[in-house]
């Protein structure tokens, strides 16, 4: 696959090749905090409500969904309700040829239409791939929550950063995402 990277919103319909790709952060890595691989059903049901108020975005290769990203809540008090938190994950194998950057482009330009004005990302630690793509990316670090999840027998940091979706400089009084 070369640099024409062929990525799709999401449906329900992708949610085994995205469970597919997930499951190894979940059993092999402290990526994910998730114990348990979700099942297809599940990742549906959390594609499903991705689209309904953020998005969710896959990457395909031969038809095949190799890699995908997604917004969602970022708090839930109504005053974050123009912040998201995003999270992306790709096949191994396609984490350095850009498979990360198209699919968080195309997820950010779909978040910004919806209204979206700040984009959150947590990486836990140590993942200097995750921490270089969000770097190059446009995130800034905005703090590090210490000894914060228990996986694979030790604690894990989560470095969280941040970039703004849209224009930064408008401050005048947002509409509400849609």
């Amino acid at each position: 696959m070369g640099t024409d990277w062929p990525v799709r919103d999401a449906t329900p319909a992708d949610a085994a090749g995205c469970a597919e790709v997930y499951a190894p952060y979940v059993r092999d890595t402290a990526i994910s905090f998730e114990t348990e691989p979700p099942s297809a059903a599940q990742v549906a049901e959390r594609i499903g409500a991705a689209l309904a108020t953020h998005a969710w975005v896959v990457l395909e290769d031969a038809g095949r969904v190799v890699g995908y990203a997604y917004g969602g809540p970022f708090m839930a008090r109504p005053a974050y309700r123009w912040s998201t938190s995003v999270s992306v994950y790709t096949e191994p194998g396609r984490r350095r040829p850009g498979a990360g950057r198209a699919l968080y482009t195309a997820l950010f330009d779909r978040l910004t239409a919806r209204g979206f004005r700040m984009a959150f990302a947590g990486i836990a630690l140590p993942n200097p791939a995750s921490e270089a793509l969000h770097r190059a990316l446009g995130f800034e670090p905005v703090g590090t929550y210490r000894r914060v999840g228990w996986k694979h027998g030790r604690w894990h940091d989560v470095a969280w950063c941040q970039r703004p979706l849209g224009d930064p400089g408008d401050d005048g009084s947002p509409a509400p995402p849609r």
